[in-house]
């Protein structure tokens, strides 16, 4: 059977550098000197720690609950002892620290007890909630918690599953070797998740740039006992989009601010399927995960790292670099974030280490005014107009901004990387939307302060209409009450003057 292919709109071809990573296998990290585990490595609320200061704990462990419905609790990764629980530096585009559970390893990897569970005879929601005591997020970049989105809702059931192998950003390997190396295990995974999500049919995208891969995901499929269907599909930055990669293959549209489970599709990354396996038929949380160490180093490689370990320990493993650093990115050179602080761990979202050099990564030029080219728009996957929202962020017309479909782009980078100009477009657009949530928070933090006010002075209002009420109803009673008791005097004083006169 051929599938039928379809196109997004713009898209680049930069230089992808993945070779480089894919000589060797999968290697397991070893355990570092110490781990330092964030407890907010998801979108939602951060977990809340549930351990003390020297106490000791074991490999999976729960050493943060989740705290809220979208939370999810952080484990060990290993057994040893927690040395402090502090801010710490972490990877973040702010560069700030945040909270962090310090452990102490003590060399043996002593697992809690753990075992498979039967999903095929679990309720749903014990199921998902299963995955939530987990820790499973998202592995594709947006570490959305898993077990929220293995909830159909009130659809009941999403037709079609879409796992992404696309990878398609430049340097970033992980997803390739875990295809070739652990496809069996993704499918299992995937098996799970069609289970949840009632689906129809199981679709695997993976870019035609990693033929083993696609090989190794065929190969599972004929030998699955599930519908499974691998689709190879055009390399081209940024295909392994969500948005995109769905319109490539099923050419559906995710409508502007909706989801793609509007459409009756769900995505997940291949690396979250197999996280996904490992929790339900292993029982085993999410304490570890393949990481692409590359570009300057001396041999670029995947391991497979527990989360929590320093990022200069990473580097470490790939020898000498050849040339001097000059910075560090985790992620890709279009999507990643600046790693400042190299003591800061791999998370749950390091899917690359990417460690720069001055011929690797030559400074960009001085930017320069924008030429109105166009350039930018043929390019971009959402099909914005990034000159104009790059004028309305530069003069803080953020309304207008967001009338052009700010949020709907997902800051790919194409339009900087074809910018002759050398215009940072995406850090302006990203400017904007941190200005306009900035502005709404604000706006939702007086909101509730004015609704406050109403309802205090409300209550003072109508507790001051209670007393006079009551004052009222006490000064209306009090005369009633001295006309009798001046009735009862007189009374007296006329029965005393008739007894006097009787007397007489």
């Amino acid at each position: 059977m051929t599938d039928r292919l379809h196109t997004f709109h713009g898209g680049i071809h930069p230089e992808e550098h993945k070779t480089l990573s894919t000589t060797h296998p999968i290697a397991q990290a070893p355990i570092p000197a110490r781990l330092i585990v964030p407890v907010r490595q998801h979108i939602g609320e951060p977990a809340r720690p549930c351990v003390s200061i020297g106490e000791k704990v074991r490999k999976g462990q729960i050493i943060a609950q989740a705290d809220g419905y979208v939370s999810l609790p952080a484990h060990a990764p290993t057994s040893g002892i927690v040395t402090a629980i502090a801010p710490h530096p972490v990877p973040h585009p702010s560069g700030l620290s945040d909270l962090c559970i310090h452990i102490e390893p003590d060399g043996q990897d002593i697992w809690i007890e753990h075992s498979a569970s039967d999903y095929q005879s679990m309720h749903p929601s014990t199921l998902r909630n299963l995955l939530r005591d987990m820790g499973i997020a998202g592995l594709g970049g947006a570490v959305f918690p898993t077990f929220a989105k293995l909830n159909p809702g009130k659809a009941v059931k999403i037709p079609t599953l879409l796992l992404n192998g696309g990878e398609c950003e430049p340097w970033i390997t992980c997803d390739d070797m875990v295809m070739r190396e652990r496809a069996d295990d993704i499918l299992r995974g995937a098996a799970i998740m069609r289970h949840l999500l009632q689906s129809d049919e199981i679709l695997v995208g993976i870019e035609d740039n990693k033929p083993q891969a696609i090989a190794a995901m065929r190969t599972a499929a004929q030998q699955s006992d599930i519908p499974v269907r691998i689709i190879s599909i055009p390399t081209l930055y940024p295909s392994g989009g969500a948005k995109q990669l769905i319109k490539i293959i099923t050419g559906r549209e995710v409508p502007s601010g909706g989801r793609s489970t509007d459409i009756g599709v769900a995505t997940f990354n291949v690396g979250t399927a197999l996280a996904v396996h490992r929790a339900v038929n292993l029982g085993e949380p999410m304490v570890s995960r393949v990481v692409t160490v590359t570009g300057n180093v001396g041999q670029a490689q995947n391991f497979d790292v527990m989360i929590g370990t320093p990022m200069q320990d990473l580097i470490a493993l790939t020898g000498l670099p050849p040339e001097p650093v000059s910075g560090v990115i985790m992620g890709g050179p279009m999507m990643g974030i600046k790693i400042t602080d190299l003591h800061a761990p791999a998370v749950k979202a390091t899917n690359c280490i990417l460690v720069k050099s001055g011929t690797m990564f030559p400074s960009p030029p001085p930017a320069m005014e924008c030429i109105r080219c166009t350039r930018c728009a043929e390019v971009c996957p959402a099909e914005l107009q990034p000159q104009a929202l790059y004028w309305f962020a530069r003069s803080k017309h953020f309304d207008k901004a967001r009338e052009y479909a700010l949020f709907d782009c997902i800051e790919c980078g194409c339009c900087s990387y074809v910018c002759p100009s050398h215009i940072p477009l995406v850090q302006y657009y990203r400017f904007a939307k941190s200005e306009i949530a900035a502005t709404e928070a604000n706006e939702r933090a007086s909101n509730l302060a004015r609704q406050r006010h109403d309802a205090r002075t409300a209550r003072l209002e109508r507790e001051a209409r209670e007393r006079a009420e009551r004052l009222a109803q006490k000064s209306a009673a009090k005369p009633a009450g001295d006309e009798a008791k001046q009735a009862a005097i007189d009374a007296a004083i006329a029965r005393a003057q008739t007894q006097k006169t009787t007397s007489e």
